[in-house]
């Protein structure tokens, strides 16, 4: 059985921080490109950051400076530490697993960004 389970969002106040983490079962973790992704009310689904085997990351613009995408081998989990949120950030986040010509999505998990 292939999955990948978020966990972590919630709501928090503009400034606050989260963590969310994403762990990998019956998938090969250690060579994959591992992301997460996001899709607010009304819009499409856009890149928050990626990280590579070699653990080269890429941001998004809008989050550069605030957000920190990490990844533990031994777990197969990756994170992505969240910080000085704003109201914008609020969205669904979705893990997303890539690896050669597979790709695999998890359900996604819910971040309010809300005073």
């Amino acid at each position: 059985q292939q999955q990948l389970v978020e966990s972590g969002g919630g709501l928090v106040q503009p400034g606050g921080s989260l963590r969310l983490s994403c762990a990998a079962s019956g998938l090969t973790f250690s060579f994959a490109v591992m992301g997460w992704y996001r899709q607010a009310p009304g819009k499409q689904r856009e890149l928050v950051a990626t990280i590579t085997r070699t653990e080269n990351t890429n941001y998004a613009d809008s989050v550069k400076g605030r957000f920190t995408i990490s990844r533990d081998i031994a777990k197969k989990t990756v994170y992505l530490q969240m910080n000085n949120l704003k109201p914008e950030d609020t969205a669904v986040y979705y893990c997303n697993y890539r690896l050669g010509n597979y790709e695999k999505w998890g359900q996604g998990t819910q971040v309010t960004v809300s005073s």
